[in-house]
């Protein structure tokens, strides 16, 4: 259906235009019409047209004036011009509003037709876009939900590559570097520093849900995770890294105004905890900050900065260099980590040059926490006294450039301990993958029987073996019994019916087509390029 508006002062051009558009689109077409500029305009606000056929000289108001005042409340309608006068300057202003179409009187029939056809085309297409727009709109509402909570799941349980990150941080349109954690905790009533009914009001909280992440974007530009237990992490992104004290005071008092709200709306009470502001990468620590906030405190809302929670630094202490460095120590990437490490070395002689003592426990507290990271994320087997010399050692030094070295080694030592114990443990499982394929070729053997003795699941497996192969383990596999059918081959003792159950193919044809896919020739012309007599029909495959 097309809302179509005629605006002239002469009935019979009205009359006309209606029997030609009656005539040409039947019951697609709903008209309406008036003879002024003044009705003409309120006629457009109540009937929203799609499109509209416009005289120019209209009593009152004109019909370039019309248009004008049209176009601010419907700005998609679609004008035609029609007059009896081809001025120039009226095609002038008609241009200007985006006039389809300027027709000059009389009309022709045909030129109307076309006109209209070619209009309604537009309108069909604006309401395809719009319809699709909704589409994507409807999808958004139901996928960005889950992306969201898929962030927040990632950040709390550390369980994600710094790729993950950023592939949510792109399709959730995020690009600020810093943000804060806000913790909504509920429960049926507020007992000192905890809530009552936690696991009760879980479940009720299935059913607002919605509400509450709704009311929760209304506030705050952020990032809402799922329900887990009777708490809502929510990430909110800053473009600066420090929060003022003017802004802190109207963050608590929108957090406070939410709980009330909330409390009455769904009959549930509520406390926020928050954060202080951090880098992206570190809001697993944000939100336990926020957490901890509520812990220590029986306020409804409680805000890190105001607590004694987590640790202030002094002016110009390098956190980030300093978390850099655990960091690259926990990945094992070897260069960047020794970088880090010859760079906080170098600030601590320039900022503290003559605290030789401090300089010294820094060393020693910074080389024991790499090594306690090594004993963790490599797998190493802690030894009780394998560090009673460090303190003598760090002691003797009076020299900072050999601090410097024994300092980086260590911390490069704990590095590669991270780096080689992956290695020797991904090394040593393919060692003894091989040695049960080796054993083993001739039976129906797959990734699953091999994991399982390895004792690594299929999916691991499948993804060390493919890096430390070169070849997933079909291919191995394969590789592994093809040599030793040349080798059953060359020796000319059994059938190629008898070699192939031998490595593992009960089907002599599909032996064949393997042998013949992986080596070139078929086991038959093999064996002749060998020099040995072709067998007998009944061997042959």
């Amino acid at each position: 259906m097309y809302k179509i508006m005629l605006a002239d002062d002469e009935g019979i051009v009205i009359d006309s235009l209606r029997f030609i558009i009656e005539k040409e689109f039947g019951s697609t077409c709903e008209i309406q019409f008036a003879k002024t500029g003044r009705s003409v305009i309120e006629l457009a606000e109540s009937f929203r047209p799609d499109i509209a056929i416009m005289d120019i000289q209209m009593p009152g108001i004109n019909g370039i004036e019309a248009m004008k005042e049209i176009r601010k409340t419907n700005p998609k309608v679609i004008f035609i011009v029609m007059s009896a006068y081809d001025k120039f300057d009226y095609a002038q202003e008609a241009i200007k509003l985006g006039v389809f179409e300027y027709i000059t009187k009389p009309m022709e029939k045909n030129k109307i037709v076309d006109v209209l056809k070619r209009a309604m085309s537009i309108v069909d297409s604006e309401r395809e876009r719009r319809s699709n727009d909704l589409l994507i709109r409807e999808k958004l509402e139901t996928v960005v939900p889950i992306l969201e909570s898929g962030l927040i799941y990632e950040i709390l349980l550390q369980e994600h590559f710094v790729e993950d990150i950023e592939n949510y941080r792109t399709m959730l349109g995020i690009h600020e570097n810093y943000a804060y954690m806000m913790t909504l905790v509920y429960g049926d009533d507020q007992e000192g520093n905890h809530m009552t009914n936690a696991v009760g009001s879980s479940v009720k909280m299935q059913n607002y849900y919605q509400a509450v992440r709704t009311e929760l974007k209304n506030r705050f530009h952020c990032i809402v995770g799922a329900v887990m237990a009777n708490k809502i992490a929510v990430l909110v992104p800053c473009d600066e890294p420090v929060m003022d004290y003017a802004g802190r005071s109207e963050l608590i008092e929108k957090a406070r105004e939410l709980v009330h709200d909330m409390k009455r709306r769904f009959s549930i009470s509520f406390r926020i905890g928050i954060s202080r502001i951090k880098e992206l990468q570190d809001m697993t620590n944000a939100y336990s900050e926020s957490v901890n906030s509520l812990i220590i405190t029986d306020g409804s809302v409680a805000h890190a900065d105001d607590l004694p929670i987590g640790c202030d630094y002094e002016q110009n202490y390098p956190v980030n260099l300093e978390k850099q460095l655990f960091a690259e120590v926990e990945k094992g990437n070897l260069d960047q980590a020794v970088a880090a490490a010859r760079s906080f070395f170098d600030w601590m002689i320039t900022a503290h040059k003559d605290s030789v003592m401090d300089i010294r426990l820094k060393c020693l507290e910074f080389v024991l926490w790499a090594e306690h990271i090594a004993y963790e994320k490599g797998g190493m087997t802690y030894q009780f006294n394998a560090r009673s010399d460090y303190l003598t050692t760090i002691m003797n030094l009076e020299d900072y450039e050999q601090m410097k070295q024994w300092f980086v080694e260590k911390v490069a030592q704990a590095c590669r301990n991270v780096s080689s114990k992956c290695e020797q443990t991904s090394s040593g499982i393919l060692d003894v993958a091989k040695e049960y394929i080796r054993n083993n070729y001739h039976k129906q053997i797959s990734l699953d029987d091999v994991s399982f003795y390895v004792n690594i699941s299929p999916y691991y497996f499948s993804r060390i073996f493919k890096e430390g192969t070169g070849e997933n383990f079909i291919e191995y596999l394969t590789s592994v019994r093809m040599e030793k059918a040349k080798e059953l081959l060359g020796n000319g003792e059994y059938s190629m019916k008898e070699i192939g159950v031998m490595v593992g193919f009960s089907d002599p044809n599909y032996f064949s087509r393997s042998f013949k896919k992986n080596v070139g020739v078929t086991p038959t012309e093999y064996k002749e390029l060998l020099g040995h007599t072709t067998q007998t029909e009944g061997d042959t495959v």
